[in-house]
């Protein structure tokens, strides 16, 4: 059984997406190859659980966990 909530579980899910969008505005692919990678770190880091992560990872693939 997956640890992780894998129904939506947000609200101001449009409001979150448009941060997201708008948080490459001005940025190179580099740079915003390193903003996504800070935000997962961080978000990593709240979810604070090794096997939940490894779970996320292995599910964030193509195919993942299927």
């Amino acid at each position: 059984m997956s640890a992780l909530t894998l129904q939506p579980n947000i609200s101001g899910h449009d409001d979150i997406y448009e941060a997201l969008v708008h948080m490459h505005d001005g940025l190179d692919d580099e740079q915003s190859l390193k903003a996504w990678s800070r935000l997962v770190l961080v978000l990593i880091n709240q979810i604070g659980d090794k096997d939940r992560v490894m779970e996320a990872i292995a599910l964030a693939r193509p195919h993942g966990g299927t």
